[in-house]
């Protein structure tokens, strides 16, 4: 708060600025609360600029040596005080789940009128405590990230990961909220899948980077689920899945190390050593572990067998199963390397660490660790997707709010053309990406409830890669275009955009980056021996179908089934052409399949009785793009041998490699 000053020495007047300390004039947060704390972006109380103002130390602004009437004091106050404000108004959004209409309309739709009435009960209860409660606590985790302390004061070693209160709250509130349990207790049946989905959807822009280690916990708890739940297990799935604060477990995944990436094949090193009692002994370097905190993990590793030899591959990893601390919450023979100084998802703490001989249990079938930790990757790919559209949809939101707020050049963002063309092609973007979410935990509720058929079990293999890569890239431009709507505004830390953008961008590489689930997508239709792509055609028919009789809907529905034509022809002509073809081409193939499915999802959404102008104009719009890539790249010779060859001779020219020979 700044206060004018006017001394009087004789003659001679001076007058000077006074800043009171900046938390007498807001009760948002108190200063003996944290050490780094500061306002909330997006909160209400936001310090004035003392701008125009000279407040360099030893210097004072000499107004006048004259005497003046008191009336002139008064009349310089206002004028002053107004130079001093921010000339920029803040964003403000409510609750997202009211602010959100393609997510209300998508349950109407969808939801029984039962589960409608108490899943909406709750989602709006649950949106007014992310704005009064969770949002700054998501800030407090930004401001406050984890620390390692290696050795307390006596030099003993204790490896302490130390998370601020705020992270420690949030595992509370995620227990409370039941944003796993939700899943697994199934009130709704098949549709308990999709509430928490769209709680979890709401919950991530506001987690401070908690849900990266709930989207773990769920996928443990769905491999522990798949084994059946063995004796062993069991109260480890209670605590995994439980609604009781005191009684939560959060999960880690690791599998990354030193040789790093998706290749766990090639690169595993750990080893498993059996011992008497029937548990085994891990040993080895686990280079990239996100949530080091958690309370269990889930890890693959080689078993070694009598001879002293393990098996090299896939076909040698088993999965096992440890917890972190023992009973007197020591370290499980694991030592803390260092955490990882990342980019983005700062507020997680990410660590190197040896396990020493970390005590486990053997959960899979030795040499099945990859196949029975596939369900973890499937259910971590999902929550990668709800994430990415979480954070399109609050950046989009945050944009159109300053739009109605900002003026330049003479009115508001709003009220200029192009800028809202911007804003609502990013809105095409999160609402494609939002149906293509709903389809897939839509499948997958049916799934878990032994009501989904082998087509779609079949789509839902096929789609969970396809949604992964094309949301993360999705996100990523999204997060970088609405950062740019607000100038350089966008640019300032304080705002808390820079945030996202950085969480952000680690979405297309987590679990898997574009090329990878490209080439994991070719896998999937290669297993179904071509069931996975008939199904995958017939099912964009039959919503096509749904829109015949729509004049505003005929355009869009003509250009998806060209492109689905156009699809159809791509596979036969690469069936023919060898493997390089489909590899070289995997990328715009996965690009194709999402933009052909999320364009059947908008015209079927579309096409609803009650559906809006703004349902048939997101349609319109996501089908006036090129919708099969593959395609028109084929064409271009884009999958030839030769092209291969001149894409190398292209990225090395004039490097030392090139010179060298590749």
């Amino acid at each position: 708060m700044w206060t004018l000053r006017v001394l009087h020495f004789g003659r001679c007047r001076i007058i000077f600025t006074c800043r009171l300390p900046w938390w007498r004039s807001s009760a948002t947060c108190k200063p003996w609360q944290s050490g780094h704390c500061l306002p909330c972006p997006w909160d209400t109380h936001q310090l004035p600029s003392p701008r125009g103002v000279n407040t360099t130390a030893g210097y004072r602004q000499q107004v006048s040596t004259q005497e003046k009437p008191a009336s002139e004091d008064l009349e310089m106050l206002p004028v002053r005080r107004e130079t001093e404000t921010l000339f920029q108004e803040q964003p403000e959004t409510g609750n997202q789940y009211f602010e959100d209409p393609l997510l209300r309309s998508y349950l109407r739709t969808s939801l029984p009128p039962k589960v409608l009435e108490e899943v909406s009960q709750d989602l709006e209860r649950f949106g007014n405590r992310l704005l009064t409660k969770i949002k700054h606590l998501g800030w407090e985790c930004e401001l406050n990230p984890p620390v390692f302390r290696q050795y307390d004061a006596w030099g003993q070693r204790v490896d302490h990961i130390v998370t601020c209160s705020a992270w420690r709250r949030m595992k509370e509130i995620a227990a409370e909220e039941g944003l796993i349990a939700e899943a697994y207790e199934r009130r709704y049946s098949n549709w308990s899948r999709l509430h928490q989905a769209v709680k979890l959807y709401l919950f991530s822009a506001f987690s401070g980077a908690f849900s990266c280690p709930l989207a773990m916990t769920d996928g443990a708890a769905k491999v522990i689920e798949s084994l059946g739940i063995p004796g062993s297990l069991k109260n480890a799935f209670e605590h995994l899945t439980s609604r009781d604060p005191k009684k939560f477990w959060t999960s880690g995944q690791w599998m990354t190390e030193r040789r790093g990436g998706s290749d766990v094949a090639n690169g595993t090193e750990t080893v498993a050593r059996k011992q008497p009692d029937g548990t085994y002994r891990l040993y080895g370097f686990k280079w990239f572990t996100s949530a080091a905190d958690s309370d269990v993990t889930l890890t693959l590793a080689r078993v070694v067998d009598a001879e002293g030899q393990v098996k090299q591959g896939s076909s040698g990893l088993s999965m096992f199963f440890l917890k972190v601390r023992d009973e007197e919450g020591k370290l499980n023979s694991i030592q803390v390397q260092r955490l990882k100084d990342k980019l983005g998802t700062r507020q997680m703490a990410t660590a190197e660490l040896w396990l020493d001989g970390a005590k486990a249990e053997l959960i899979s079938a030795e040499g099945r660790g990859v196949a029975s930790i596939s369900n973890m990757l499937n259910i971590t790919r999902v929550h990668n997707v709800i994430t990415a559209v979480a954070f399109m949809r609050r950046m989009i939101s945050l944009s159109r709010e300053y739009a109605r707020k900002r003026v330049a050049f003479g009115k508001l963002l709003k009220d200029h053309p192009l800028h809202v063309q911007t804003i609502a092609r990013m809105e095409v973007q999160a609402r494609g990406a939002f149906l293509l979410l709903m389809e897939i935990v839509r499948l997958l509720g049916l799934a878990e409830t032994n009501m989904a058929s082998e087509q779609d079990q079949l789509l839902l293999r096929l789609l969970i890669p396809v949604a992964k890569l094309y949301t993360g890239k999705q996100a990523s431009a999204v997060a970088v275009e609405a950062m740019e709507s607000f100038g350089g505004q966008g640019y300032m830390e304080d705002t808390g955009l820079p945030v996202i953008v950085r969480d952000t961008l680690v979405l297309s590489i987590w679990e898997g980056t574009t090329n990878v689930l490209s080439l994991d997508v070719l896998r999937s239709l290669t297993k179904s021996q071509g069931q996975a792509m008939a199904v995958f055609l017939s099912t964009v028919q039959k919503k096509l179908e749904l829109a015949s009789s729509s004049a505003e809907l005929e355009a869009a529905v003509k250009r998806t089934r060209g492109a689905t034509s156009s699809l159809t022809q791509f596979t036969q002509a690469a069936a023919s052409r060898g493997t390089l073809t489909m590899e070289l081409a995997a990328r715009d193939f996965s690009y194709a399949l999402a933009r052909i499915y999320a364009g059947a999802l908008l015209i079927e959404h579309a096409a609803r009785p009650d559906a809006s102008s703004t349902d048939v104009s997101a349609a319109r719009r996501w089908c006036s793009q090129e919708l099969c890539p593959v395609a028109m790249e084929l064409q271009n010779g884009s999958y030839e041998a030769e092209k291969a060859l001149r894409d190398l001779a292209l990225v090395y020219e004039g490097s030392p490699a090139c010179r060298s020979g590749l």
